[in-house]
């Protein structure tokens, strides 16, 4: 079974850090999985659900948002099945629900998410 666990939210104020983890579980995921990309969305109370970042199986191509460029950093470390998301130089405006996606195999998997709340 395909599990998504997402950890490292919190609330903090204006221009801290943090990083938010997910740990992709369960026999659908494989190291090896060469087409799996992992990657954070998240969702502000009253809003759609938008993108922030995605990083490849490599772990060398990203993308990110043009609202987080510079301040957040997605790596993915050797195991593969894991995907950090650093968050700096926070905003409030960067209160959300941040959720992890895996895309593989054609099949979008989604996490119970990790709040996040900035405050001035």
């Amino acid at each position: 079974q395909a599990q998504l666990v997402e950890s490292g939210g919190g609330s903090v104020q204006a221009g801290d850090s943090l990083r938010l983890s997910c740990v992709a579980s369960g026999r659908t995921f494989s190291t090896f999985d060469y087409d799996m990309d992992m990657g954070w969305y998240r969702q502000a109370p009253g809003k759609e659900r938008e993108f922030v970042a995605r990083i490849d199986w490599s772990g060398v191509n990203t993308s990110y948002a043009e609202a987080v460029k510079g301040r957040l950093t997605i790596t993915r470390p050797n195991t593969k099945l894991t995907t950090y998301l650093r968050m700096s130089n926070l905003k409030p405006e960067d209160t959300a629900m941040y959720c992890c996606n895996v895309q593989n195999q054609g099949m979008d998997y989604w996490g119970q998410g990790t709040q996040v709340t900035v405050s001035s």
